[in-house]
């Protein structure tokens, strides 16, 4: 799977950014047969981003450790950009306009989630990038009766990413992340909702490559902070730190 979505990704690619995430922290377990449990948890996290000619492309891959379990998560979004193929100029707080279609997916629950959209590049000053994604959230789940998740109502989803450099005295930093809304949809479940959710996920990235050796952009080690409202539609609200460790490619 991640020779094939690189090789896709970076065919004759202009740039490409690939990461490996580890993390490790208590995250709640919303469906865990003891209300209200957390548990120990690893994520690995593969990542990539890329741009082309005429777009880009990000997607990530997690495989999560908890309990004894583990799982797979995957998102991947590539764009095209109207800037590159139409030509267009854009002028001050709007740096493009891209074309996306989204992909989510958990394949031992048999969920898939489509997201077409647009993507908004965002002109901040002090931003690496600022990005606004305004997409469908339409449903392509198994349903409960072929052993997959539920089957729900097609929605929307809000998403804004970001990355933030600072620089304290010799040190570097990095203030990375993302925050989405997704609206509540029903079920195939009687008088089951999926309620509306609000995850954000804030990573505080030190350059330990740069600190330590002069090799700056290599190795990165601090904190996610992640806030879930209504984690995965649940009554349940999250507020967790994990440790974090990466090393770009």
């Amino acid at each position: 799977m991640f020779a094939t979505l690189i090789s896709m990704s970076s065919h004759a690619a202009n740039w490409s950014t690939t990461e490996l995430h580890v993390q490790y922290g208590k995250l709640d377990q919303p469906f865990d047969s003891v209300p209200n449990s957390s548990a120990d948890t690893t994520i690995l996290t593969f990542q990539h981003s890329s741009g082309w000619d005429f777009g880009t492309n990000f997607f990530f891959v997690d495989y999560s450790s908890v309990n004894n379990s583990d799982s797979l998560y995957l998102e991947w979004y590539p764009t095209l950009s109207t800037k590159q193929v139409f030509d267009v100029s854009y002028n001050g707080l709007l740096s493009d306009i891209r074309l996306v279609m989204g992909i989510n997916a958990a394949p031992e629950s048999d969920i898939l989630k489509y997201l077409p959209g647009v993507q908004l590049g965002l002109n901040v000053e002090g931003f690496n990038f600022l990005n606004v994604l305004i997409a469908g959230y339409i449903d392509d789940n198994e349903g409960i009766a072929n052993g997959g998740a539920p089957k729900e109502e097609n929605s929307w989803i809000v998403d804004v990413s970001w990355s933030y450099p600072v620089a304290i005295q010799q040190q570097q930093f990095y203030i990375d992340g993302h925050a989405e809304y997704i609206n509540r949809r029903k079920t195939e479940i009687t008088n089951r909702e999926t309620k509306s959710w609000v995850l954000a996920q804030v990573q505080v990235r030190w350059d330990v490559g740069k600190a330590l050796s002069q090799a700056p952009n290599r190795l990165f080690a601090g904190i996610e902070y992640q806030y879930w409202n209504n984690k995965l539609g649940t009554d349940v609200d999250e507020n967790a730190v994990q440790l974090l460790g990466v090393w770009r490619f």
